[in-house]
């Protein structure tokens, strides 16, 4: 579900969907998801002072709290 939605608001966001991918890692109490954009679009997931990556941070915090488990979020170049 949270890769789901990692990837629905990032094509969202950027120029080139295409090249939008998400990559789930599980761990014992954590789920990594690395997203990965196209080169011009890095700066558009992140947004001015992290502030786009912070609040898709926070909407993945309150959507995996019923889990119990923790889930981060990476933006790989």
């Amino acid at each position: 579900m949270e890769r789901d939605l990692v990837e629905y608001i990032a094509k969202s966001l950027v120029d080139d969907p295409a090249a939008v991918t998400v990559n789930v890692i599980e761990q014992d109490r954590a789920t990594i998801l690395e997203l990965r954009v196209g080169a011009d679009d890095v700066g558009k997931v992140i947004g001015k002072h992290g502030r786009i990556a912070k609040a898709i941070r926070t909407i993945l915090s309150a959507s995996a709290s019923p889990d119990g488990k923790r889930v981060s979020l990476e933006i790989l170049d």
